[in-house]
C-alpha cells in the first residue's frame, strides 16, 4: 500500500524554509551545468556553421589547421581541373586563401584583440554560399580593401563601412559588411589573398589552404582519390563541415570538462542540502512514521514516500535552473580559438535536450540525497516513537 502523494506535498509545505534551502541549491548547481553546456554546444555550432556539405578544404599533408599550412599555386591548379569541381561561367569554383591575425581595438574595453584576416579569391560568395553583403560591397580585386563579418563589425574598433585601417604595414579601407550565419567567418576579415600576401611580405603563389565546390557532396571521394593518386600533390582533403567540426573539439572539450568539474563540486554542496532537508524532516517526522507503519504501511512504502519528496524538492529546483538560464540563450561572448589564436565570437545554444540533461541531473541529485534519509525513516522502531505519542 502507498502513501498518498498529498501527503509529500503537504509535508514540503510544511517545512518550507529548509525545502527553499535545497530548491535553491539545487536550481543553482543546474543553471551552472546547462550554462557550461550551452557554451560548448554554442562554441561547436558556430565552428561548424561555417563548413558546407558541397565544400571541400584542402590543406599541406599532415597539417591540422590552415595556419600550419601552405599548398603551391601550382598544386591548387592541378586540383582545379578535377570532375568533381564544379564550374561557373569564370571558370572552376575554387578559392586560394591566407590566413593571418591581426590586432584590433576591442569597442568594449579599448584593448586588442587577435582578429583572423583571411585573403580569399574574388568568387569566394560563389563557393561560400551561406555568406552574403549585408552592407557596402564586396572588395575590388587587387586592391586594399576589406570587407568585414557582422560580429567583427560589432566588437572591433574601427571595422566600418567608409573606414580606413592600418595593419600589416598596409592601409586598408573597409568597404563592406557580409553576414556568414552566425558562422565562425562572421568574426573575420576578409581581403584580397594576393593583396594580403603582397603586404605581409609572404612567398608569392604560396597559400595557406584552398576551398572547392563540389559538383554534388558525393563528390568528395572522387576527389580524395584524385589527390592521394597523383605524385604532385601532397594534400590532405576534407569535408568543410567535418573540418571545422574537428576544430571545435578542443575547446568544447575543454568547457565541458571545466564546467562538468564546477557543475560537480556544487552538486555535492547541493546533495548535502538535499540531505539536510530530508534528515531534518524524518526527525520531527518521527511519531508520523511509526503511526503510518503501524497502520500497515510498509517500509518500502515509507522510502518511496520520502524518495518522492526529494525528488519533488529536486525537479523544482531543477525547472528553476533552467528557467533562469534561458536568457542566456543567444547571449554573444567571445573566446581564443586555439587553432587560429585569435578571438571568436559565439552565442549561449540552450537547446530541450539540454534543459532535459538539466532536470535529469536535478533528479540524480534528489536521489542521492533523498534516498540515505528515506533508509534511516524506514527503519525507525516503531514502538519506540510511538510511545513518543
Amino acid at each position: 500500500m502507498a502513501i498518498p502523494v498529498i501527503y509529500n506535498l503537504r509535508s514540503v509545505r510544511a517545512r518550507w524554509v529548509s525545502a527553499i534551502v535545497a530548491v535553491l541549491g539545487i536550481a543553482g548547481t543546474v543553471g551552472v551545468f546547462v550554462a557550461m553546456l550551452s557554451l560548448a554546444n554554442g562554441f561547436r555550432a558556430t565552428l561548424v556553421a561555417s563548413g558546407s556539405q558541397d565544400n571541400a578544404i584542402l590543406m599541406r599533408a599532415g597539417a591540422t589547421a590552415e595556419m600550419m599550412s601552405g599548398i603551391t599555386l601550382e598544386s591548387i591548379k592541378i586540383v582545379q581541373d578535377d570532375p568533381g569541381v564544379a564550374r561557373d561561367a569564370s571558370g572552376p569554383m575554387i578559392t586560394s586563401e591566407v590566413v593571418v591575425v591581426a590586432p584590433f581595438p576591442l569597442r568594449a574595453t579599448g584593448t586588442n584583440a587577435n582578429v583572423q584576416v583571411r585573403g580569399v579569391s574574388g568568387n569566394v560568395l560563389t563557393i561560400r554560399r551561406n555568406v552574403k553583403i549585408v552592407q557596402g560591397r564586396m572588395f575590388q580585386p587587387g586592391l586594399s580593401e576589406l570587407v568585414v563579418g557582422t560580429n567583427a563589425n560589432k566588437t572591433y574598433s574601427g571595422l566600418t563601412v567608409g573606414n580606413t585601417v592600418d595593419f600589416g604595414g598596409g592601409h586598408w579601407r573597409v568597404v563592406g559588411v557580409f553576414d556568414a550565419g552566425g558562422s565562425a567567418f562572421d568574426s573575420e576579415v576578409w581581403a584580397d589573398a594576393r593583396v594580403l600576401d603582397d603586404v605581409y611580405k609572404r612567398p608569392t603563389n604560396i597559400y595557406q589552404s584552398a576551398t572547392v565546390h563540389l559538383t554534388s557532396p558525393a563528390a568528395l571521394q572522387g576527389l580524395k582519390d584524385s589527390v592521394s593518386a597523383d605524385p604532385r600533390l601532397n594534400l590532405d582533403v576534407f569535408r568543410e563541415v567535418d573540418y571545422y567540426a574537428k576544430q571545435s573539439t578542443a575547446m568544447t572539450r575543454l568547457i565541458t570538462v571545466l564546467g562538468g568539474l564546477v557543475a560537480f563540486v556544487m552538486a555535492i554542496g547541493a546533495i548535502f542540502g538535499a540531505l539536510n532537508t530530508m534528515y531534518s524532516a524524518v526527525s520531527e517526522r518521527g511519531r508520523e512514521i511509526a503511526t503510518m507503519r503501524a497502520l500497515g504501511f510498509g517500509g518500502p512504502a515509507v522510502v518511496f514516500s520520502f524518495l518522492i519528496e526529494a525528488l519533488l524538492i529536486a525537479f523544482v529546483g531543477g525547472v528553476i535552473g533552467c528557467v533562469a538560464v534561458l536568457r542566456l540563450n543567444g547571449l554573444t561572448t567571445s573566446t581564443i580559438n586555439w587553432q587560429t589564436f585569435s578571438n571568436l565570437a559565439f552565442a549561449f545554444r540552450i537547446t530541450p535536450g539540454l534543459l532535459l540533461s538539466g532536470l535529469v541531473f536535478a533528479l540524480v541529485m534528489g536521489l542521492i540525497g533523498g534516498l540515505l534519509p528515506a533508509i534511516s525513516a524506514a527503519r525507525r522502531p516503531i514502538a519506540v516513537a510511538l510511545r513518543e505519542l
